[in-house]
């Protein structure tokens, strides 16, 4: 067996044992993946759990209830609105810690009132290697990471996925839409709704990896590195830079580095 599938293999075990299981569903690659896995092992023992939030753009949202939908998976919405919290809207370095205590606080009573025994998020190996305050909450309310403790990376959850004919295998990385704003900038509902037009915007022109990041009325544009010749084209940037004046950015301006994660904490690290 070769050493993705022997991952496959633990991931399946170690499900196995839990007898019952709340995944934190967003939609992504990774939840999708350990979501479709939890539910072939454990069946009814698993339910999916998906939050609504400003943070969360509703196409992602629109997706992940498809998929649940077309493989029948138990799954309960629920609201975690993370700018009703003072700490998370002030935006400080240690914003997701505020953000995953709302949300997993909310699905471990769930879980409790339905007597599931355990609570799971998609995180994985790649994970490690980067600024993320929100690890702390998880690991104050005994929320566990079976990708993670699989040993798995994001290539490996990819292949098997593609394997799996998941329609996720492929997808771009997301994140909240609050990470587009620089720390100790407020974030508000207003500029989360711009946020995620502008993005929208970039799909409709073909991009696939995109991030807008706001900075006041500068509108800093991500996309992939390999996609970042398309705006080469006069015609393209005329149409962008008019969409977004319209959403009320005044300037628009393309990040020369292209899209990576976590870029707004080169500023902290």
């Amino acid at each position: 067996m070769d050493p993705v599938h022997e991952k496959l293999a633990l991931l399946k075990n170690a499900l196995q044992s839990l007898g019952s299981l709340a995944v934190a569903f967003s939609g992504g690659v990774d939840s999708t993946f350990l979501l479709k896995v939890a539910h072939d092992v454990l069946s009814e023992g698993t339910l999916a759990v998906t939050a609504r939030s400003s943070t969360y753009p509703e196409k992602e949202f629109a997706d992940a209830v498809r998929f649940i939908t077309d493989h029948r998976i138990p799954h309960v919405t629920i609201v975690s609105e993370e700018l009703d919290i003072e700490r998370f809207a002030d935006n400080p370095p240690n914003r997701c810690y505020f953000c995953k205590r709302e949300l997993f606080s909310k699905i471990v009573a769930l879980a409790r009132d339905k007597d599931i025994r355990y609570v799971a998020d998609g995180s994985n190996c790649d994970d490690l290697g980067d600024y993320r305050p929100g690890m702390q909450a998880l690991r104050e309310l005994g929320i566990i990471s079976p990708l993670k403790e699989a040993k798995m990376t994001k290539q490996d959850i990819r292949i098997l996925s593609k394997e799996m004919n998941l329609p996720t295998w492929d997808k771009p990385a997301l994140a909240c839409l609050a990470s587009r704003l620089p720390y100790g900038h407020k974030i508000t509902r207003e500029k989360l709704s711009a946020i995620d037009r502008a993005e929208q915007c970039l799909r409709t022109e073909g991009f696939r990896q995109v991030r807008v990041r706001h900075h006041g009325d500068v509108a800093r544009i991500e996309v992939a590195p390999e996609e970042r010749a398309r705006f080469f084209d006069e015609a393209l940037m005329d149409r962008v830079s008019e969409e977004f004046k319209k959403l009320g950015f005044a300037y628009t301006a393309l990040d020369l580095k292209g899209y990576r994660t976590g870029s707004m904490n080169e500023t902290i690290l």
